[in-house]
């Protein structure tokens, strides 16, 4: 890996536990009265399969700026594949994108992002319908923001929010 990587993982990584606090409710379901009753099940996941979810965390300020937009990186200097290049290639179910507070200390405002809507809005609606863009910043990466309020409202993109 590079450094440039290393010190921006470090960095995301220590929202994982907030994380996955705010994932882990929307993975739990209540169980209906006949499994409680009958196979003491008091919860079931929401989906019996492997869930794979990327997780993006702006650093502060960016939440004001851009209230309604998510970025994904799209074009890396090295010509590596991207995370919009594995999601379009169908990896990954849900998204958690959420904004650093302005201490820096937790996560202000946040979007669970249902990946199978995303693809599908791409591919429905693409150019056409959706607003989007992209950003490359001075080290040569590339994001593509889109903006969640053009995506149709079924099936819902957003799973949860802040």
């Amino acid at each position: 890996m590079n450094a440039h990587y290393d010190i921006n993982r470090q960095w995301s990584d220590r929202y994982i536990p907030q994380i996955k606090s705010l994932v882990g409710s929307h993975l739990l379901q209540a169980a209906p009265d006949l499994l409680d009753q009958r196979h003491a099940t008091d919860l079931l996941m929401l989906d019996a399969r492997d869930m794979r979810i990327a997780a993006r965390v702006r650093r502060p300020g960016y939440a004001d700026r851009y209230p309604y937009d998510f970025t994904i990186r799209s074009k890396l200097p090295s010509g590596g594949e991207t995370e919009l290049a594995k999601i379009i290639n169908g990896a990954g179910d849900w998204m958690f994108y959420g904004h650093a507070s302005a201490s820096g200390e937790g996560i202000e405002k946040w979007w669970l992002i249902d990946l199978r809507a995303f693809r599908a809005g791409l591919v429905r609606y693409g150019e056409k319908g959706l607003r989007w863009g992209n950003k490359t910043n001075p080290d040569g990466t590339q994001f593509t923001w889109f903006d969640l309020r053009s995506f149709p409202a079924y099936p819902p993109m957003v799973l949860a929010s802040s």
